[in-house]
């Protein structure tokens, strides 16, 4: 059996999770679904997906080799577009791994209207801070505010918009703890630290002087920014947050920026992708949609 074809009919089933719901989108009979997954199977000599009477599932080796087949078609696809000259609409499901703190009403405004523009792309968002590996774990992109020199290899960064971090914390924390009025008080201030910022030997604040550097004393430590920002809420210690986050607890006096105007952080919020010389149009339409709104992003 051609094994192209078979490729395109597993990935069908690993998507669908269903032959028959494969079979209807191919036009195939869900026979012919079964025989081109079993000739894979066998050709491989792994179980690829785990049947019952009522579930299809993806087994381990299943998963490595549907996100790798995945990306190889969809570079395919781009690679016979651009000899032929054709454009590909972009479609399938797009899975982006983003920060917690990007789940606001602005960024949401942006899901939107980029779904009204491409209906039949679908979103998968996983809102999380954890580590990934973009091939392996079957992720198309993600949003990271991170520096481009720290990028694995392979990966791309496409740089979207600045995100500036302000000191603050609760009221309840600066009465018990003290304002700091100089950068120099704010050494041996309980610190909320978010686990991929560098300051647990001492910072220099955006290039300060002033003090030297400062030594918090980190008290809690986290890979989640809304546990930072709860903690910060309940007068646990100095937060680095976007004020966009914070902006209603800003508001309500709820949470105070420490120094404002004297001290801050800027991250630039960047689209990592593999690096791949025909990007499937789903994640290049993305990429250019999330440019040309990056203001709105955050």
């Amino acid at each position: 059996m051609d094994t192209l074809t078979g490729l395109k009919v597993f990935c069908a089933v690993a998507e669908f999770k269903s032959f028959t719901a494969a079979a209807n989108r191919l036009g195939i009979s869900t026979a012919m679904v079964s025989k081109h997954v079993t000739h894979l199977e066998r050709r491989l000599g792994s179980r690829l997906l785990n049947r019952t009477s009522r579930t299809v599932s993806l087994t381990e080796p299943g998963i490595l080799y549907f996100n790798h087949a995945k990306q190889m078609l969809e570079s395919l696809e781009e690679l016979e577009a651009a000899i032929g000259n054709v454009t590909v609409s972009p479609r399938g499901t797009l899975k982006i791994s983003a920060p917690v703190w990007m789940a606001t009403s602005g960024f949401a405004a942006v899901l939107r209207d980029y779904i009204q523009r491409y209906p039949d792309v679908s979103l998968d968002l996983d809102l999380s801070s954890r580590v990934i590996n973009l091939v392996d774990d079957g992720f198309d992109l993600a949003l990271r505010a991170m520096s481009s020199s720290r990028l694995d290899p392979g990966l791309i960064a496409r740089p979207l918009v600045d995100i500036d971090l302000f000191l603050m914390a609760a009221p309840d924390y600066l009465d018990r703890s003290g304002r700091p009025q100089t950068i120099a008080e704010l050494s041996g201030h309980a610190l909320l630290r978010f686990n991929g910022m560098n300051v647990s030997d001492g910072v220099l604040l955006n290039g300060h002087k002033e003090g030297g550097k400062v030594a918090f004393r980190n008290v809690l430590l986290s890979g989640n920014e809304t546990m930072l920002h709860l903690a910060a809420l309940r007068g646990m210690g100095l937060v680095y947050l976007p004020t966009k986050l914070a902006e209603e607890d800003l508001k309500g006096g709820r949470l105070e920026v420490v120094l404002p105007g004297t001290i801050g952080l800027t991250n630039t919020l960047h689209a990592v992708y593999p690096s791949r010389k025909y990007l499937s149009a789903k994640v290049r339409t993305f990429i250019d949609f999330l440019t040309e709104r990056s203001p709105e992003l955050f």
